[in-house]
């Protein structure tokens, strides 16, 4: 998916109504990404399965992502993605990307080159992060996510799901991405256990 429908297609799900603007406002905040977008676009494709180039990122600082995980869909999904009942009220809130990460501290930036990781199903996520981390490549967000499966919801797939190791809340819980009554959901795990169905999904860089 281009820049452009990535733009249109946040218009479209009512992220300028959500952010507190209007929608010029809205598109003129994001178009200074357009250059790297482009050359992204240029770029050989990387087709292999469970990746896509780059997602555009609308952080909490704009939108609470509360209010945008019931605006995901699954591909050919009508029902609206839900934020799992073990996140209390105000749990997204208390989660913050790891420091180290270095996530830009902007209203919307590029994720690129992600993979949803299924190689780490049934790798427990303490143990899949620091291969990870070798590899100079880095976890991903909530915000991240969310953005992942607005603009390529074709990586959220059932058993090949993904982990959301780059947010943290200082406890044991790695929030995750999965498929529950054919519908997104958002929830958590704890670090230490492994699923065969969910494995640790990661981004070559951002670009903000």
């Amino acid at each position: 998916m281009s820049f452009e429908e990535q733009v249109d297609r946040l218009v479209t799900m009512g992220y300028p109504t959500l952010a507190g603007m209007g929608e010029s406002g809205f598109r003129d905040l994001l178009a200074p990404l357009a250059v790297e977008a482009h050359r992204l676009d240029e770029a050989r494709p990387d087709d292999r399965p469970g990746r896509t180039a780059y997602v555009v990122v609308v952080t909490r600082a704009l939108v609470d992502p509360a209010t945008t995980v019931p605006l995901l869909r699954l591909v050919g999904g009508r029902k609206p993605g839900v934020v799992d009942r073990n996140h209390a009220p105000g749990d997204l809130a208390t989660y913050h990307p790891l420091p180290e990460l270095a996530v830009p501290d902007v209203g919307a930036y590029l994720l690129v080159d992600v993979d949803r990781g299924e190689e780490f199903c049934g790798v427990t996520p303490e143990d899949a992060l620091p291969v990870i981390r070798g590899r100079g490549r880095t976890p991903l967000t909530i915000d991240e996510g969310v953005a992942v499966v607005t603009h390529a919801p074709h990586l959220l797939e059932k058993n090949r799901c993904f982990m959301l190791s780059g947010s943290r809340r200082g406890d044991r819980r790695v929030p995750a991405m999965w498929i529950s009554e054919r519908a997104p959901k958002l929830g958590w795990c704890w670090d230490g256990n492994p699923h065969s169905w969910l494995g640790v999904a990661s981004a070559g860089a951002r670009l903000g």
